[in-house]
């Protein structure tokens, strides 16, 4: 007599490929599951009937993988919840100055204010911008000390015409330090993945997770009146 049994291992990958697909914990799944396990009975050698520990192990299974997309559907739903929190929290932000890493800068006619963080003193450091089409304008930096350091870069002065441009600060040995932008925060964007984005002035669009500092909102000089 022939019979086609329905295993354990092909219930699992079949449940896995269901989780896949977003098939609801108690719905498509568990009847699924239900028909496969009738058919197995039905279909098993009356002769040498399956162990029931098998039918045991693949109802545990099946749990496991109801638990799983459960756990996958709160994430998600917490992940998005999370996002938009931290949108509405740096969106009532904009208009203050923060501090971010960057790569990237995105120049017009105002300065930037960059700042690196040397472990030690070094001797002799470059500022690097490279423009999309490869041209690059190398600035000394001279002497910097242990610390963090600030320093300005003023497309007027320095002849950039306004555009995107990588940036990078090579130390007295070449290696490239991390660099950060001390400038105003000018906009959040929330992405279609739920990636959250601030935009920067002088900077353009970063990952929130750039950010590494919120200085506040400039002081507005007051005039006294009589």
């Amino acid at each position: 007599m022939s019979n086609t049994p329905v295993n354990a291992s092909s219930t699992a990958t079949g449940s896995a490929n269901l989780l896949g697909g977003g098939v609801s914990p108690n719905g498509d799944l568990t009847s699924l599951f239900t028909t496969l396990l009738v058919a197995q009975i039905k279909n098993q050698d009356p002769l040498q009937p399956n162990d029931p520990s098998q039918f045991v192990s693949q109802l545990a299974q099946l749990s496991q993988v109801q638990s799983m997309q459960q756990l996958v559907t709160q994430g998600k739903s917490g992940n998005s919840a999370l996002n938009s929190l931290q949108m509405m929290a740096l969106g009532a932000q904009v208009g203050s100055t923060v501090r971010a890493g960057v790569s990237q800068l995105q120049l017009s006619d105002q300065p930037v204010t960059l700042h690196v963080n040397l472990d030690a003193k070094s001797a002799s450091n470059e500022l690097v911008l490279t423009s999309p089409y490869g041209g690059t304008q190398t600035i000394s930096l001279g002497s910097l000390a242990a610390g963090d350091q600030a320093f300005t870069v003023d497309p007027k002065a320095l002849g950039l015409p306004a555009g995107s441009y990588s940036v990078a600060v090579l130390n007295v040995d070449k290696q490239s330090l991390p660099v950060e932008a001390e400038t105003a925060l000018t906009g959040v964007r929330l992405a279609s993945d739920g990636s959250v984005f601030a935009r920067l002035a002088g900077v353009g669009e970063v990952p929130s997770s750039a950010i590494t500092q919120l200085e506040g909102r400039p002081a507005t000089s007051q005039t006294a009146s009589n």
